[in-house]
Formats: C-alpha cells, sequence, structure tokens
C-alpha cells in the first residue's frame, strides 16, 4: 500500500487518492535552489531537470515532480523560471530551496511567484545550514502569502521544537518528518499539527520504510494517521 507526502527526495501518494494499490505515485522534490550559482541543474534550473522532468513526464502515473529554481535571480527573472519551468512543464510544486545561512528572505519572489500561479506548494529546506532565525523568518513570509503552502522539510533539524511552534501558529506552513532524530519529536509534532505533519523520508540518505514505521509507531489507525502518511498531501498537491 502506497502513502503520501513530501519529500526531498521521494515519498507516495496512497491508492486512496485513486491509485492502484501496491504501485504508490512518487513525488519528487529536487534539491538546489541555493542563491550561490542557481539551483544546481542545467542552466542553474534546478536539480529535477533534464532526466528527472522528463521521468515525471514520462511516467505520470508514477510520479509527481517539484522543481528547484535559483534563488539569486531578479524577481520578474523568478517569476519567469516558475511560469516556464514549472507551470509550463506541469509540475505541482516549487523546491527543494535551500538559502543561505541567515538569510531565508531570499525566498520571497518565489513566493511571490507562487502566490501568483495560485498558491504552488514551496518546500524549504529545515535542516543545516537552515537556522532557528530563518524559521522565523519563513514564518513571517508565510504569512505575507497566506495562500502558498510553506513545507518546511526534515522537521527544521536540529530546531526541531522551535519548528513545531512556528507552524503550529502559522496557518499555511507544514513540516515534513524525515530525518529526526528522536521518536519524541514526530510525536509531538502531529499531536500539535496534526492537519499539516507530511510524511517523508529524505530518501536517498533516509528509508521510506522506517520513515513510515515511525509515523506508525506514535500514531492510532485512523484519521490522524492517514492524513499524515498521504491525505494532506494529495490536498497540498490537489489530488484530493
Amino acid at each position: 500500500m502506497g502513502y503520501a507526502g513530501f519529500d526531498s527526495g521521494v515519498a507516495w501518494v496512497r491508492p486512496a487518492c485513486g491509485w492502484r494499490s501496491g504501485a504508490g505515485r512518487w513525488c519528487v522534490v529536487g534539491r538546489g535552489g541555493s542563491a550561490a550559482g542557481g539551483g544546481g541543474g542545467a542552466a542553474g534550473r534546478g536539480v529535477v531537470a533534464g532526466a528527472g522532468v522528463d521521468g515525471v513526464a514520462a511516467w505520470p502515473e508514477r510520479f509527481i515532480g517539484f522543481l528547484s529554481v535559483p534563488l539569486g535571480l531578479e524577481p520578474e527573472e523568478v517569476a519567469a523560471t516558475v511560469e516556464r519551468e514549472v507551470v509550463g512543464r506541469g509540475l505541482r510544486g516549487i523546491g527543494e530551496l535551500t538559502p543561505p545561512p541567515g538569510r531565508a528572505e531570499v525566498i520571497e519572489p518565489v513566493l511571490r511567484a507562487a502566490a501568483d500561479h495560485g498558491g504552488l506548494p514551496v518546500v524549504v529546506h529545515g535542516f543545516a545550514p537552515t537556522t532557528a532565525d530563518d524559521l522565523v523568518t519563513l514564518s513571517a513570509l508565510a504569512g505575507r502569502y497566506p495562500a502558498v503552502p510553506l513545507v518546511v522539510s526534515q522537521l527544521g533539524g536540529l530546531n526541531w521544537m522551535r519548528a513545531v511552534e512556528l507552524v503550529r501558529d502559522t496557518p499555511n506552513m507544514y513540516l515534513e518528518l524525515s530525518t529526526a532524530n528522536i521518536v519524541f519529536a514526530v510525536r509531538l509534532a502531529i499531536k500539535e499539527i496534526p492537519d499539516r505533519t507530511l510524511f517523508g523520508s529524505d530518501a536517498p540518505y533516509g528509508d521510506p520504510a522506517l520513515t513510515r514505521a515511525m509515523v506508525e509507531r506514535v500514531t492510532s489507525p485512523g484519521e490522524i494517521r492517514d492524513r499524515v502518511l498521504g491525505g494532506t498531501a494529495a490536498e497540498l498537491i490537489g489530488l484530493a
């Protein structure tokens, strides 16, 4: 049985969203989007480019694509890149973005472009180099663009307690649960924000099966577990 989530590597969308049992559907989120030298892919367009984007297009029943965009461009260039490379390719969101430490404000042109296209989800790297102050900045930026779902990946890294507080208090922020170093962090995140926590594995660095087992360990069968393991992510990407 497949499940859904945001992931800076891959994640599953559950069959209840319309996919056949046992197959699942992968959500591929590109790494990159730094402010120093572009997004890490062909022509600085992010790492889900070339073969990655082609793979999403070739197997739409298996893959859902997000594209990382460069953070060092002028706002009009960011807007054009999102329109051409994300919306124009039929991708479902933007990310993963990795701003330099202490400079999370550089993602604002991306949030503006996402808002201009109906509120595309934006995934931002949560572990280092993202700092606790960056998480505060992300929360403030999310407040300026309430129609844009802003997903903090990797449970906010070592600043997971602050991440849980900020996401809880910011209605359009979401927290992806991969790379948790203690089970209590996952349990607390789901307890505090059950409707806005997302399964993810950070593959290939993490293991989807282990991450899923951790979520199942701290939840009971039912609506909350179903939302964490798929329902919420499916809503964000327009599959529910």
